[in-house]
C-alpha cells in the first residue's frame, strides 16, 4: 500500500470532508480520511488497483482539487485573498441595497410620508425592484462559487453547506424576482445579499482563524536556516541547506544556528535547544558531541560533520509527527463526523416541512419562504467539523513548542484518562549513567586521583564514571602500566611506580585485603543503592599468602603474590536521580496520578532510587520480556496505564501500554513504539503531556457542546418556535450572521490552548 497526504481545495464544511471520504472509499484499493481543519487527505492505496491518477479524477468529478504540497501554501493564499475580494465587491454593493430597500419601508411603517416620490416603493414598486436586481446580481456573480459547488453537490447527493446556502439565497431571489415582475412593492433581495455578504466574511475570518491553529508548523518550519557554511578544501563556502550532504564539515560561528544534525569536531560552545526539547538551560558541546539542526549556538565557534540532513534531521522528524498528528482523527471526532454526513440532508428536510407547514396553518407564501432561508442558512455543520480537528492541530502544536511530541490524535484523547503512570528507573527517573557520589578515607583527593588513573584502560561504564570524575576534578591523570582486567571483579594496575587495585569485596579477598574495617560504610552506601568499589595499594613485601607486613614503605614493582595491599577507601558509584524527578513524581500525585517503578535492577537499588524520587510502589528484578506482562497486570485493575521509558528492554511494555511515553534522549526503537515522545529528559514532561491532554479534550467537549447547542436551538428557532409562541420571527439576515460567527467563536475557544502554561497542572 502507498501512503501519502494530499492537500484539498475546494472544501467548506465538514460536509464536503465526509464526501470526499465517501468518494474514496469507494473506489477499489484505495482509503483515506480527511482532515477539514487542515484540509488534507490521508490516502492509502494498492497501486496493483487502482492509481493516483483515477483517485485524484473522482475527487475533482465530487467537486474538489488535490493540491500538490508545493503549491498548497499559495492556494491557501490565493483563496484568502479571493474571499477578501469576494467581501468587498458583495459589501460595495450590499450596503447601498440594504439602506435602499429598507429605510423607505421603515420610514412608511413609521407613518413617515417624505420618502422622495420617484423611491417610494409603494408607487414605483417595478424601478424599485429592478434597481435591487441590479445591485444583488454583482453580489450573486462574485459569490458564484456558493452556487456551482451548491447545486452540483446538492443534485449529486452529497449536499453541503454550500448547498445551503445556495438553496436559501436563491428561494430569496427567484421569489424576490417573481414578486418584481408581478407589480409586488416587497422584496427579499436584500436578504439574499446580506446573507451571502456575511457569509464571505464568516468564511474569511475562519480561514483566517484556522490558518493560527497550524502556526506550530510553521513556526517549527522556520526554525531552519536556509543557508551553511561548508569547509572544502580548507576554504569556507555557503551553500544552500538542500545541498549540504552527510559527511561535510559545516562551521558554525556565535550565534548562528546549525543546519544540520551531525558530531562536533573542534570547538567548544554552549547550544541553546530549547526551541526542540523544551529546555531552557543551554547544554555544553565538544568534540565527540551530537549537535541538533535549527538549535542556536552559544559563545563558541565549532566545526562539525553532518550525520543527518533534509527529512532525516530531528527537526524533519519533528514537522513530520506533528504534521501526522495534526491529520489523524481522535475518537471523539467519529460522532461529529457521522452527524456532519447527514446533517445538510436533514437540514434541507427541516426547512421544507417548517415551510409546508407555517404554509398550510395559513400564514403565506412569503412568510413559509422566509422560515425556509432562515433555517437552510442558520444551520451550521462547519461549527462541528471545526471542533476537534482544530483543538488537535493547536494542541499538539503546543506539545511540539514545549519538546512533546504526541504522534495521534488518539494518544491526545487516552491521555487524560490515565490513572497510573508506570516509570523504568534508568533513564527515566535516573540520569541514565553512574556518577561518583562518595570517597571515603583518609585522602580522598589521592584516592580518586590514583582510582581514576587505573580506570583509565577501562571501559566498564562504573570505571569511566571514576575516570570522569578525576578528569574533571585534576585534569590529567598520571600514566599507568601493567592494566589487567578481572571479570567480575575488578582491575589492577601500576600508577607512579605502585600496584594499586580497585575492585568488590571478591576481588579484595582474592588479593587478601582486609576491608573489614569498611563494612558498615560499604553497607551503608548498598543500602542507598550505590555500588562501593575498594581501593587498596601495596604496602610492603611478604611471603606469598600472607595477609599483611610490617612496613609503610611503598615497594613498587612486586609480583601479586608477594605484596601485601593495604585498603586506603572506598569509591562509591551510583546512576543518580535526576535533579527534576522528585519534583515531576510530585506533581504527578498531585494531579490524582499513581505512579509505579519498574525495573530489573536489584531491590535493594530499586527501593533507594524510589524512596529518594518519591515513589512507594516498585518492582523490582522484572525482566525485560517480563515487563510488558506487568502492564497488563496493571491494566486489569480498570486504571489506563502510561508507561515511561527510554531502552530497548522497554518497547514490549510501551506498545503494551494505553499510552507508551519515550524519553527522547533514549534510542530510537523506544521512540519509535511510543505514541508520546519528551524530546527532553525531564519527568515534568509526563505531567505536562497528560495534563496537555486534559486541556485538550476539555476544549474539544466545549466545542463540541457549543456547536451541538446552537444547532439545536438555532434551528427551532428559525423554523418558528419563538413565533409559535408569541415571540419574533428570525429575520434570514440574523441567520446568516449567527451562523458564520458559530465557526469563529469554535476557533476563538480553540485558539485559548495556545497561551496554555504546560508547567501549570
Amino acid at each position: 500500500m502507498t501512503s501519502m497526504t494530499v492537500n484539498i481545495k475546494g472544501m467548506t464544511c465538514a460536509a464536503c470532508a465526509r464526501n470526499i471520504e465517501r468518494v474514496i472509499n469507494k473506489l477499489v484499493g484505495a482509503e483515506g480520511t480527511v482532515n477539514f481543519a487542515t484540509e488534507q487527505l490521508n490516502l492509502s492505496y494498492d497501486e496493483e488497483k487502482i492509481s493516483y491518477d483515477i483517485i485524484r479524477s473522482a475527487v475533482k468529478r465530487a467537486g474538489f482539487k488535490l493540491v500538490h504540497e508545493n503549491d498548497a501554501a499559495h492556494a491557501k493564499a490565493d483563496d484568502m485573498a479571493a474571499l477578501w475580494r469576494r467581501f468587498v465587491i458583495s459589501a460595495i454593493f450590499t450596503l447601498p441595497l440594504t439602506l435602499f430597500s429598507m429605510i423607505p419601508m421603515t420610514l412608511h411603517s413609521l407613518g413617515l410620508e417624505w420618502i422622495p416620490y420617484r423611491f417610494n416603493p409603494m408607487h414605483y414598486p417595478l424601478a424599485n425592484g429592478i434597481i435591487q436586481l441590479l445591485m444583488t446580481i454583482p453580489v450573486m456573480a462574485v459569490s458564484h462559487s456558493y452556487y456551482s459547488r451548491g447545486f452540483r453537490a446538492l443534485f449529486t447527493g452529497r449536499a453541503n453547506m454550500d448547498s445551503l446556502i445556495a438553496k436559501g439565497t436563491a428561494i430569496a431571489f427567484i421569489y424576490s424576482l417573481y414578486l418584481t415582475l408581478a407589480g409586488e412593492y416587497m422584496f427579499y433581495y436584500e436578504t439574499a445579499a446580506v446573507i451571502l455578504t456575511l457569509i464571505t466574511l464568516g468564511k474569511y475570518m475562519e480561514a483566517k482563524s484556522k490558518g493560527k491553529t497550524s502556526a506550530a508548523i510553521e513556526k517549527l518550519m522556520g526554525l531552519a536556516p536556509k543557508t551553511a557554511r561548508v569547509l572544502l578544501d580548507g576554504s569556507e563556502v555557503e551553500k544552500s541547506i538542500d545541498d549540504v550532504g552527510v559527511g561535510d564539515v559545516l562551521v558554525v560561528r556565535p550565534g548562528e544556528k546549525m543546519p544540520v544534525d551531525g558530531i562536533v569536531i573542534f570547538g567548544e560552545t554552549t547550544v541553546d535547544e530549547s526551541m526542540l526539547t523544551g529546555e531552557s538551560m543551554p547544554v555544553g558541546k565538544q568534540p565527540g558531541d551530537a549537535v541538533i539542526g535549527a538549535s542556536i549556538n552559544g559563545n563558541g565557534a565549532i566545526r562539525y560533520e553532518a550525520t543527518k540532513v533534509g527529512k532525516d534531521t530531528v527537526l524533519a522528524q519533528i514537522v513530520k509527527l506533528v504534521e501526522d498528528a495534526q491529520n489523524s482523527k481522535a475518537p471523539i471526532a467519529r460522532l461529529a463526523d457521522i452527524i456532519s454526513g447527514h446533517f445538510v440532508h436533514v437540514v434541507i428536510l427541516l426547512a421544507l416541512l417548517a415551510g409546508g407547514a407555517w404554509l398550510i396553518a395559513g400564514h403565506g407564501v412569503a412568510f413559509s419562504l422566509t422560515i425556509v432561508v432562515s433555517v437552510l442558512v442558520i444551520a451550521c455543520p462547519c461549527a462541528l467539523g471545526l471542533a476537534t480537528p482544530t483543538a488537535i492541530m493547536v494542541g499538539t502544536g503546543k506539545g511540539a513548542e514545549n519538546g512533546i511530541l504526541v504522534k495521534g490524535g488518539e494518544a491526545l484523547e487516552i491521555a487524560h484518562k490515565i490513572g497510573t503512570v508506570v516509570l523504568d528507573k534508568t533513564g527515566t527517573v535516573t540520569e541514565g549513567r553512574p556518577y561518583v557520589t562518595d570517597i571515603i578515607g583518609e585522602n580522598p583527593d589521592e584516592i580518586l586521583r590514583q582510582a581514576a588513573a587505573v580506570e583509565m584502560m577501562s571501559e566498564h561504564p562504573l570505571g569511566e564514571a571514576i575516570v570522569r570524575h578525576g578528569v574533571e576534578r585534576f585534569g590529567n591523570l598520571p600514566e599507568v602500566t601493567g592494566f589487567k582486567a578481572i571479570t567480575g571483579q575488578g582491575v589492577e594496575a601500576t600508577v607512579e611506580g605502585c600496584k594499586v587495585i580497585i575492585g568488590n569485596a571478591r576481588m579484595m579477598e582474592s588479593y587478601g585485603v582486609d576491608i573489614s574495617d569498611m563494612t558498615v560504610d560499604s553497607e551503608r552506601l548498598a543500602c542507598e543503592g550505590k555500588t562501593p568499589m575498594y581501593v587498596a595499594i601495596a604496602k610492603g613485601r611478604g611471603a606469598p599468602g600472607q595477609a599483611r607486613g610490617d612496613g609503610d614503605i611503598v615497594i613498587p614493582g612486586l609480583t601479586r603474590d608477594s605484596i601485601i595491599f593495604a585498603p586506603i577507601g572506598i569509591i562509591a558509584v551510583a546512576d543518580r536521580i535526576k535533579p527534576t524527578s522528585p519534583s515531576a513524581i510530585s506533581r504527578l500525585k498531585d494531579m490524582g496520578i499513581d505512579v509505579v517503578m519498574l525495573t530489573g535492577d536489584n531491590h535493594l537499588t530499586a527501593t533507594a532510587v524510589a524512596h529518594d524520587a518519591g515513589i512507594s510502589k516498585v518492582h523490582a528484578g522484572i525482566l525485560p520480556q517480563d515487563k510488558a506482562a506487568h502492564i497488563k497486570n496493571l491494566q486489569e485493575s480498570g486504571q489506563k496505564i502510561a508507561m515511561v521509558g527510554d531502552g530497548i528492554n522497554d518497547a514490549p511494555a510501551l506498545v503494551q501500554a494505553d499510552i507508551g511515553i519515550a524519553i527522547g534522549t533514549g534510542t530510537d526503537i523506544a521512540m519509535e513504539s511510543a505514541q508520546i515522545v519528551l524530546m527532553s529528559g525531564d519527568l515534568h514532561g509526563v505531567a505536562s503531556a497528560i495534563y496537555l491532554s486534559r486541556r485538550t479534550m476539555r476544549n474539544i467537549k466545549q466545542n463540541l457542546f457549543w456547536a451541538f447547542m446552537y444547532n439545536v436551538l438555532g434551528i427551532p428557532i428559525a423554523m418558528g418556535l419563538l413565533y409559535l409562541f408569541g415571540g419574533p420571527l428570525l429575520n434570514p439576515m440574523i441567520a446568516a450572521l449567527a451562523m458564520s460567527f458559530s465557526s469563529v467563536s469554535v476557533l476563538a475557544n480553540v485558539l485559548r490552548l495556545r497561551r496554555l502554561n504546560l508547567l501549570k497542572s
